[in-house]
């Protein structure tokens, strides 16, 4: 749903912060440089956000890893599948850095438009190639500890059953090579919460109707390490306090397998309107989402943005900071959290 995770919205490649690996500090004081590159941290991280710097300069570029740990210490990105391809690309920066910054990256790989369902690209015998031939390459050099394939996968059923099929057989055999790449790796797909609960109100400008939920979309990934969602609550209700006392643990209710959050936000404007939010509202979210979810024991909960960004309406003021780099109350609940 975060429209800068996903290829049409998100920002530019990162090929240009390539040069700053250098000049950056980390997430945690930690420095290793006679190490090879290796996405897994040195202790146990679950929390962090999503791959959102200010801006690719390298004050911001590396205020905004120093922040990243303290709000987790991991970092995700999310993308077009062939940035792979792109041996300088903002995965392969990712990596480069969190390896000698004590952080731990996630990487999720997308190859449709959830607002449309179009695909980036047909899902025939050459793209498929390319995809996997993609994935199977970089699992081969990095050994990742997290590859999400496929992010809000509900959405593309939602628009094209076919090309959701296509999917869910494609998704099955790479899953199966990753696996034998690096079988350490937790490989996944990820699912839009909202809508899997059956929930199309607010600001989705449709009806809520939990009969008409997508649970059993899970079924159909049984090849999958975990359940992975994202999660805009703010979309449907209106107040923190509103939102079930079992919203996220129904999920347990669907599957056995573990859980993880990789995509999570409240917005805190005074727009739009009829759905205005405040700071403390999404302060008060922050400390809502981890009550909530205590019992599940999340192996990732991942804040979407770090930063308020130019983006549309609400997801421009999610973030846990405003742009001028002064933090909102929701970014201090969301670092003591747990």
């Amino acid at each position: 749903m975060n429209p800068l995770t996903h290829p049409a919205g998100k920002a530019a490649s990162l090929l240009v912060v390539a040069s700053l690996l250098l000049m950056i500090t980390g997430c945690s004081a930690r420095q290793t440089t006679s190490s090879p590159p290796s996405t897994t941290a040195s202790k146990v991280l679950r929390k962090g956000v999503g791959f959102t710097p200010k801006s690719f300069a390298a004050g911001d570029f590396n205020q905004f890893f120093s922040l990243a740990g303290q709000a987790g210490g991991v970092v995700m990105w999310a993308g077009d599948w062939l940035e792979l391809e792109i041996g300088s690309g903002a995965p392969s920066v990712l990596v480069q850095t969190a390896s000698t910054r004590g952080c731990t990256p996630v990487f999720a790989f997308q190859f449709f438009e959830p607002s449309t369902g179009a695909l980036l690209r047909p899902l025939d015998e050459a793209t498929m190639k390319r995809y996997k031939t993609a994935a199977s390459a970089f699992v081969q050099k990095y050994r990742p500890a997290y590859l999400g394939i496929g992010v809000e996968v509900n959405l593309l059923y939602e628009k094209s059953s076919s090309d959701f099929e296509a999917f869910v057989q494609f998704y099955n055999e790479v899953y199966q090579s990753l696996k034998g790449i690096s079988p350490t790796t937790k490989v996944f797909t990820i699912f839009q919460l909202e809508k899997m609960k059956g929930l199309r109100g607010g600001l989705f400008g449709g009806t809520n109707d939990a009969a008409k939920n997508e649970w059993a979309l899970l079924d159909r990934f049984t090849n999958s390490d975990l359940a992975a969602f994202t999660t805009y609550p703010g979309l449907i209700y209106k107040d923190p306090a509103a939102i079930p006392a079992d919203y996220y643990t129904e999920i347990a209710k669907h599957t056995a397998k573990p859980i993880a959050f990789t995509e999570i936000g409240w917005h805190s404007a005074a727009s739009p309107l009829g759905w205005e939010g405040s700071e403390d509202e999404q302060s008060a979210f922050v400390r809502s989402f981890f009550s909530l979810t205590q019992d599940l024991n999340p192996l990732l909960e991942l804040w979407s943005f770090l930063y308020d960004q130019n983006t549309t309406e609400p997801f421009n003021s999610m973030g846990l900071m405003r742009q001028d780099s002064s933090p909102k109350t929701a970014f201090n609940e969301w670092v003591a959290g747990s």
